[in-house]
């Protein structure tokens, strides 16, 4: 059994923050994440999108600000454990004991969850039921992959618009469809994409998609009208996610819906398990990126008093180490 001082679950914005401090701390540190590489949702769902609300960066890309936080956490030498999920939770002599998906165990002083959303997968596109071919995505990595190309993008929320934003300088043409007539996407963000060269079609869904194992078109169909096909390479169904706790779930945490209760400390009702961003949820929870990097220092000073009594809970700004 290997052990180490803070166990992180989640290697997302916030984990890799908590990675950083616990470092700075003097704790030894773990990141598990059952995603490949870190970065969490960013990572796998939006890297490509700008970010405005980090403090210090007027605006920055989503892969950017990983691979920043990778680099600020390396000062301290994490462990990574990524490609496997944490299991299960138990306890040996008052201190948790977390058992991975590869059989591997950690025993821990602390455990502190970031896991953000849970494990998501994105809500499916009906009309590609019967499509099996290359064309269809749920996010886009890479902008660029998208250049010169008719872009059909399906959804009405943040990432829709987002991803016609963002496209808007690269793609040949882009066709923004929603169901409804209102958007559950930022205000701003739409009226912005409101006056770019993007086709916004509303009261709409896509009945069919076309091609030959590859996309070549989509049927679209507005209500109370007849059907307009229109050209089409790549099909961004940005239709939401669902998320769920996974294992998590059957830890014994206090839970509103999917969310971890936690005290002013960022403690959970589990012994030495605490929690940080937006898996969290207390009276007035915001759910910022900002918001997490602040959770994250508070779980890991409170977790450094847990696991040694001695230590202070405040140690000094690291301005001060230099």
């Amino acid at each position: 059994m290997r052990e180490v001082d803070v166990a992180i679950i989640g290697a997302g914005p916030t984990g890799l923050f908590a990675a950083y401090y616990a470092g700075f701390r003097g704790l030894s540190v773990a990141v598990v994440d059952a995603l490949p590489e870190p970065g969490g949702q960013v990572t796998a769902m939006y890297p490509e999108k700008v970010i405005y609300d980090v403090a210090g960066f007027p605006s920055i890309k989503g892969r950017d600000l990983v691979a920043n936080l990778v680099v600020q956490a390396a000062t301290f030498n994490p462990e990574y454990l990524l490609g496997v999920r944490a299991e299960k939770l138990s306890y040996q002599s008052g201190k948790p004991v977390l058992t991975l998906s590869g059989g591997t165990e950690l025993a821990c002083g602390s455990v502190l969850i970031t896991g953000g959303l849970g494990s998501f997968t994105p809500r499916p596109l009906p009309a590609a039921d019967s499509f099996v071919g290359n064309g269809i995505v749920f996010f886009v990595p890479h902008l660029a992959d998208l250049a010169g190309q008719d872009v059909l993008i399906i959804g009405g929320g943040d990432s829709a618009f987002d991803w016609a934003q963002a496209l808007a300088p690269l793609a040949a043409s882009i066709t923004l469809v929603h169901r409804r007539e209102k958007f559950r996407a930022h205000a701003a963000t739409v009226e912005r994409v409101r006056k770019l060269p993007v086709r916004i079609v509303v009261n709409a869904e896509v009945t069919k998609i076309h091609g030959d194992g590859v996309v070549t078109g989509a049927e679209i169909v507005v209500k109370g009208g007849s059907a307009e096909t229109v050209p089409v390479d790549t099909v961004v169904a940005a239709l939401g996610f669902t998320a769920d706790l996974g294992p998590l779930a059957e830890w014994g945490l206090d839970l509103d819906r999917r969310h971890i209760l936690v005290d002013s400390t960022m403690a959970t009702n589990l012994p030495r398990v605490f929690a940080a961003g937006d898996i969290t949820e207390y009276k007035g929870k915001v759910r910022l990126i900002a918001t997490g990097f602040g959770e994250a220092a508070t779980a890991v000073n409170n977790a450094a008093v847990v696991i040694d009594p001695a230590a202070h809970l405040f140690p000094g700004h690291s301005s001060d180490a230099g």
